[in-house]
């Protein structure tokens, strides 16, 4: 069974253009998951398709209605369920929500099914929330003008860690905040690029060393550039080595 995707928007061509590219397009085309999109317009009573309103108690921006947007969460559970997945996680995209997270998505991943609530405007009426939404996830401290671009984000994090999407299983593994590091540099092809030669290590040929260095260069990215990680993990006799090091070559600099 695929992987099942539905998202709630204003804008679906955004969201289904989007899907088709680059290896989630592939899996898409392979059927390792599915996407369908629900437009709120279309599930309107009145001629003129409102989805939003003025907020009670007034303020600036518009408030999109509750009621449009329960009937499209309700389409979309029906729809999952006709496809034997039971109670699908619904996930509005929202600023105020918890910091998307690599476990966070591999979490996600392990599920049948996800409903991404993707909204315009001011926000989305709160009783909307409180009892259709399972859960709002933000993807960083800031406001973008609706929930398209974090539903894509949110989606391509989640579906590279389903079986078959990329191309080799081993390039989840090694990513940034796999292990709680940040990713090891690469290099390929030419040997050397304006006087900047490959680390003779990685073509040695020897695996062991080349493990040993990847390992030791994803320590040192991550204290050089997200210091704040290594204050949340336990360091190995090893890495603390490697973590001390820097630090005397840092002081031997200042001073």
């Amino acid at each position: 069974m695929s992987f099942q995707i539905d998202v709630i928007t204003l804008f679906p061509d955004l969201i289904e253009q989007a899907a088709q590219y680059g290896v989630t397009g592939r899996a898409k085309e392979n059927n390792l998951w599915q996407l369908k999109t629900w437009n709120p317009r279309d599930f309107t009573h009145d001629p003129y398709r409102t989805v939003d309103d003025r907020p009670y108690g007034g303020g600036p921006g518009m408030v999109m209605l509750a009621q449009p947007l329960k009937e499209a969460i309700q389409a979309a559970k029906k729809h999952q369920a006709d496809q034997c997945i039971d109670s699908p996680k619904v996930i509005f995209l929202s600023p105020q929500g918890a910091l998307l997270t690599h476990q966070k998505a591999v979490d996600l991943s392990l599920g049948a099914g996800l409903i991404l609530l993707s909204a315009r405007y001011e926000g989305v009426d709160q009783r909307l929330i409180d009892r259709y939404v399972d859960e709002e996830i933000s993807i960083g401290e800031y406001v973008l003008s609706g929930g398209e671009l974090p539903a894509l984000v949110l989606m391509d994090a989640v579906l590279r860690h389903l079986p078959g999407v990329l191309g080799d299983s081993r390039s989840a593994e090694q990513e940034s905040f796999v292990g709680h590091w940040l990713d090891t540099p690469h290099y390929t092809r030419p040997e050397v690029f304006e006087d900047m030669a490959v680390p003779p290590v990685l073509l040695s040929g020897h695996h062991a060393q080349i493990e040993r260095w990847r390992h030791e260069q994803a320590v040192i990215k991550t204290w050089q550039k997200r210091p704040d990680m290594l204050a949340h993990q336990p360091l190995s006799g090893d890495d603390k080595k490697i973590v001390e090091s820097l630090i005397a070559q840092q002081l031997n600099k200042e001073q």
